[in-house]
């Protein structure tokens, strides 16, 4: 996926992703009123958006939505965008930031140096 979730696209994906499974636009809707308080109307607007941009795919009967976009491949488009914006390109200046004054459990540090070691 090349384009950006903003943050109500990726409400609705998240619904999708959840389900792990098809939903129909009403029950994405129903979903998301209950959490967040959106209308029917918003819902539809948002997954219209999703559909043309390709993150999701409408099928009929009743309106039947497929995610198209993986959780994550969106995290990964999400975490290079932010690299790039805040971080001018640089993940070890995203990760210094992230650990700055955090004490990691030493199984975290070892799932980072197994994730460097892969890189290599």
């Amino acid at each position: 996926m090349e384009q950006k979730l903003f943050d109500s696209e990726r409400r609705v994906m998240e619904v999708l992703w959840e389900a792990d499974a098809p939903l129909t636009a009403k029950e994405i809707a129903r979903r998301l009123g209950q959490a967040v308080g959106w209308n029917k109307n918003t819902t539809y607007t948002v997954i219209k958006k999703c559909v043309e941009k390709g993150a999701i795919e409408r099928r009929e009967p009743n309106f039947q939505c497929f995610p198209l976009v993986r959780r994550e491949e969106a995290q990964a488009a999400a975490a290079a965008e932010l690299v790039e914006k805040v971080f001018d390109g640089s993940a070890s200046l995203l990760f210094a930031s992230l650990l700055s004054g955090r004490q990691l459990p030493p199984e975290e540090i070892q799932r980072l140096r197994e994730l460097v070691d892969a890189l290599e």
